[in-house]
């Protein structure tokens, strides 16, 4: 197993979790927020510049690399990482989410997904043993089960049946599963803190060496999410990483961590970062507006950068001209802030004063609960 989590420090304050999770011969300290690079890529950066901002591991997903380029391609290059020039970590999600994000193209069966290429119509099929072997050519130290990500707003009966598919896919899935790379289950369950439970304790049972918390952030409130989170956290082994899936603004990081998960990714900061939007230690700005039009302070003067050089200014006016260079500012800054930010919460854990740090943090991003 070329993936191991150690447990180093529990916050005496809060009950959030300190650890190294260590892949390969990268020792990570936990929590950690991951970038997404989709397509093996984190649009607009360069891997030099991705190690930058992130710290080491990352995230492709293997819907999108199965459709392009293709596993024929992945298997000249010996995989994605050698694909993307990426020395460092790389996990791949299942291609779960697309059959939650690509619903009107898609049919569930038992025996796996039949999908519609929405790009020119072909029919694809992509089984749990099929998406295992994808990332085993992918060749990501940390790869996901296939699972059924359905709608948060499911009614109870179709969330049993479909939380009772994903079970059976995971059983599957690791029956094929015959490498050192990592093989994570993924909780599902919606807002039903009862299934939550159910699912967990039957996904616990099949044994992965880390555990993932699926179909959140997908339209329920910030309190639901929350209860689903601190639920399971009185669930989920304590020796082992939590991944809480697809959640990336500050106010969702911090209250994850007091909820007892370790790892977390978003799409939110590049994709925001395409809109003009930021995070900053100064509170989110949309650099658009008509406020920084003459002003030169850098985008974040509390967090110095090789980016500092260009002032708000500057930066509007690329945004605005749609300049590429504008949209690689502003992802460089958006990566570089969460990763600040996951490192005073690692900080503060080890200081047993993460509530403190969040009443801090609140001032800043002005969220409630």
């Amino acid at each position: 197993m070329r993936v191991k989590y150690e447990l180093k420090h529990i916050c005496k304050q809060s009950g959030a979790r300190y650890g190294i999770l260590t892949v390969g011969d990268l020792e990570i300290e936990t929590p950690i927020f991951m970038p997404v690079g989709t397509k093996a890529t984190v649009k607009t950066l360069s891997p030099s510049e991705i190690e930058e901002v992130s710290e080491g591991l990352i995230l492709a997903n293997t819907y999108h690399l199965w459709l392009t380029p293709g596993m024929d391609v992945i298997n000249l290059h010996n995989g994605a990482k050698s694909f993307m020039q990426w020395d460092k970590a790389l996990l791949t999600d299942s291609g779960g989410f697309q059959v939650f994000s690509l619903s009107t193209h898609r049919k569930i069966t038992e025996e796996g997904v039949h999908f519609t290429n929405p790009r020119n119509g072909d029919k694809l099929f992509l089984t749990p043993e099929e998406s295992i072997k994808i990332q085993h050519q992918i060749g990501a130290d940390i790869i996901m089960s296939f699972d059924e990500c359905p709608p948060v707003d499911s009614k109870r009966e179709y969330m049993i049946e479909s939380i009772d598919r994903t079970l059976r896919w995971a059983k599957r899935g690791k029956d094929v599963h015959n490498t050192d790379q990592a093989l994570f289950g993924i909780v599902q369950g919606g807002t039903y803190l009862d299934l939550r439970e159910y699912s967990a304790k039957k996904t616990i049972e099949i044994d992965f060496p880390g555990y993932a918390i699926g179909g959140l952030s997908l339209g329920e409130t910030k309190k639901e999410m929350d209860d689903v989170i601190k639920h399971l956290n009185n669930i989920l082994p304590k020796d082992k990483p939590r991944y809480l899936m697809g959640v990336g603004t500050p106010e969702d990081l911090i209250n994850g961590v007091i909820g007892g998960v370790d790892m977390f990714d978003c799409v939110l900061p590049t994709r925001n970062a395409r809109h003009g939007q930021i995070f900053t230690t100064e509170g989110r700005l949309i650099i658009k507006n008509k406020e920084f039009e003459n002003d030169l302070k850098p985008l974040d003067p509390n967090l110095p950068s090789k980016i500092s050089k260009y002032s708000r200014s500057y930066v509007r006016h690329l945004i605005r001209e749609n300049e590429i260079l504008g949209l690689r500012i502003l992802t460089y800054q958006n990566l570089l802030y969460l990763k600040e930010l996951m490192r005073q919460i690692r900080e503060a854990i080890k200081n047993d004063r993460l509530l403190d740090f969040k009443e801090e943090l609140k001032k800043v991003y002005n969220f409630e609960v």
